[in-house]
């Protein structure tokens, strides 16, 4: 027997998934622990085992891979928590990363403080050298200056040290020997240098990339290396893999070096999952919908493949490493209703969290949050939370709706109804962020519904979008952790070109080939199948922002690269210029180590169609008793007729009036929206 297993660390619960061979998925979930996730993540390990009947030791014993999501990066950013950074660049460059790209985040907004920048101005100390845009040496690397900036940091006890100089994209002996210099001196610190992290052009992505590389890296490593220990103290003996921003997984020791790159780590996994459903034969266009108990991702996935984008900016932190392009709305079970300035009801984006959490957790927590509005109104049962493990309070959510609805001259139902509607409008138009800004009509995609919240907001979701389609998985409530198990090893990697007057293809080709040659050596170790894709950024001359053009099945001539260009511009933008120069700015490649994906069993098609476990009182515009079927008793293609509840240990799916809902014989429900 050897299991799989995927973890994803969310706001509010630690997810954990169990594969096993034959097909089998085992469940658990856990309090997350924000102080240190791995006791959260050990704690959902122990609960999983239970359910196979072993001991924690036997089961990390038979388990082949473990792939691990995680927020520590993210929250490190949002927080304010991460490592004192130094900083050493070119002299006359200090401030790059304070005025940024010269706009604001909020352009109009007047009263706007600017962003805090990661190292202050006393630890961003000017190094005398110079590189030219070509790579030749303008002012040769001052040692005595380099020598001077890094007594200083080790004065200050900085624990991390970004390392950007000017056009080091080109050529990094500068910052190499620099890097150097400061491991000798400075022993314990994190080193970083922009020509490793991000080595392309533009100085404000290049250094801010870095220095928040910088910041999060020694949390990221502390944190991987506890957990890989503590694994490794109760019986694992495989290798901890980490999923990425770009959805593809890598060993501890890669997470570390590219520590930036997990700051979508968790959403990742579930993009992962949506494209390995999309591959399944479940919809080849899908929108990805994650409802957890803090925020909701919502990312596309189109014909089988993620959307992806240069980059992100979490906490004033713009991180330009390539990541899915996920939208993040701060609207979870756990977002806090409220009745705003204006005497109007307002949800979120401030959440209870894990800590106190909704107040039917009964730990503390006295605000009406969405989770609460959700038990008022019948939709959740207050016994089977979490398959019974954990009890959920009605009469202290009952109360802290009561509270709002009292400030809003409403019934606790009228006021409980608005919460879970406004939530359902927030989340519907961060699809439309997510779809109708990017030019794509969501009503040609199915809504893939996941994350423990989503069942019972998905289709009123799907309804104001005009979606017809919505597809839940029976492991729903886990499934970005699933996802985790459906993904692959993969590098990411890029360099900066900079070519206008024509495209160089000798020079292309060879980037490409240089790349390729450190991809494959960072996955030297794995001895599976391994795949190449190469990728160009370029644009026209005129412009100022690049776009991503896939170049894997064209020909490497001037005139078939620039004609794809034309026609992912054209895809894009519906235009192309075609009588304009094409500036070739980056090169990329992904190395991919194929990973075998997670077995999936199918149910027993002679099964006899279920019956309704239970009924129950719900408000749906008025108070009205609706059937509750178990999900995992639903047989092969059953078909159900709202209003109706289907719920299983750890998800609860609405099924509204004018809706069905059949049971696919591979885990999930497909509804039809009429």
């Amino acid at each position: 027997m050897s299991f799989t297993i995927g973890i994803d660390v969310g706001g509010t619960f630690t997810d954990i998934v169990v594969a096993s061979p034959d097909g089998q998925t085992i469940i658990a979930k856990a309090a997350t622990t924000p102080a240190d996730q791995s006791d959260g993540v050990l704690e959902g390990i122990v609960l999983a085992a239970r359910q196979l009947g072993l001991a924690t030791a036997a089961l990390l014993a038979e388990t082949s891979r473990i792939v691990h999501g995680t927020t520590v990066a993210t929250n490190a950013l949002l927080e304010g928590k991460t490592a004192p950074v130094g900083l050493l660049t070119t002299e006359g460059h200090r401030d790059v990363i304070e005025m940024r790209e010269g706009l604001k985040p909020e352009r109009y907004n007047l009263r706007m403080a600017p962003p805090t920048p990661l190292v202050p101005r006393r630890l961003r100390l000017p190094v005398r050298e110079r590189m030219r845009p070509d790579g030749t040496v303008a002012i040769a690397l001052d040692k005595a200056s380099l020598d001077r900036a890094i007594a200083r940091l080790a004065e200050e006890n900085v624990r991390a040290v970004a390392i950007c100089f000017l056009h080091a994209w080109r050529n990094p002996e500068h910052e190499q020997f620099a890097a150097a210099a400061v491991r000798t001196r400075m022993q314990d610190a994190y080193v970083t240098t922009s020509s490793d992290v991000l080595p392309r052009i533009k100085e404000f992505e290049r250094f801010s990339t870095t220095v928040a590389n910088a910041a999060v890296g020694p949390v990221i490593d502390t944190y991987l290396h506890r957990l890989r220990d503590r694994l490794s103290e109760s019986g694992y003996r495989g290798e901890l893999l980490v999923i990425l921003s770009h959805g593809g997984v890598a060993t501890v020791a890669e997470a570390t070096r590219l520590a930036a790159g997990t700051a979508l780590s968790g959403p990742a996994g579930g993009v992962a999952a949506a494209v390995a459903l999309s591959r399944d034969g479940v919809a080849k266009d899908m929108i990805a919908f994650d409802m957890g108990g803090t925020s909701t991702d919502i990312a596309l996935v189109r014909d089988g493949q993620p959307t992806l984008s240069d980059g992100k900016t979490v906490a004033n932190a713009r991180i330009a490493l390539p990541s899915l392009d996920i939208v993040t709305l701060g609207a979870g079970g756990g977002s806090i209703g409220k009745v705003d300035a204006a005497g109007l009801l307002a949800v979120g984006p401030e959440s209870a969290g894990a800590n106190p959490g909704p107040a039917c957790y009964g730990q503390g927590g006295t605000e009406a949050t969405v989770t609460d509005a959700n038990l008022v109104l019948g939709y959740l049962d207050p016994a089977n939370f979490l398959g019974g493990r954990r009890s959920l309070d009605r009469h202290a959510a009952t109360a802290s709706v009561q509270r709002l609805a009292d400030r809003l001259g409403l019934t606790v139902a009228e006021a409980a109804g608005g919460i879970h509607r406004l939530v359902n409008t927030r989340m519907a138009d961060g699809v439309r962020v997510a779809t109708v800004r990017r030019g794509v009509d969501p009503r040609g995609h199915a809504l893939l519904a996941f994350g423990g919240a989503a069942g019972l907001h998905v289709t009123a979701v799907a309804g104001e979008l005009g979606v017809k389609r919505v597809v839940v998985p029976i492991a729903a409530a886990v499934l970005s952790a699933w996802g985790m198990l459906n993904t692959d090893l993969r590098v990411e990697l890029t360099r900066g070109q900079s070519q206008s007057g024509g495209l160089d293809i000798a020079d292309l080709n060879a980037a490409f080939a240089e790349m390729e040659q450190e991809g494959r050596a960072r996955l030297s170790w794995f001895d599976g199948e391994i795949m190449i894709r190469h990728t160009a950024d370029m644009r026209y001359g005129e412009q100022v922002f690049e776009i991503n053009v896939p170049l894997d099945g064209v020909a490497r001539t001037r005139e078939a690269i620039e004609d794809a260009f034309h026609a992912a511009h054209e895809r894009l933008y519906t235009y192309a210029l075609r009588d304009q120069d094409v500036v070739l700015v980056n090169a990329g490649v992904s190395v991919i180590g194929r990973l075998p994906s997670a077995p999936v069993a199918t149910r027993d098609a002679a099964a006899s169609p279920a019956l309704a476990k239970a009924r129950r009182q719900v408000f749906l515009t008025r108070w009205i008793e609706v059937p509750v079927y178990d999900f995992s008793a639903l047989a092969p293609d059953q078909t159900l007729t709202g209003p109706v509840i289907i719920e299983s240990d750890t998800t609860t799916v609405l099924i509204r009036n004018e809706e069905t809902a059949r049971f696919d014989p591979r885990g999930w429900l497909d509804i039809t929206l009429n």
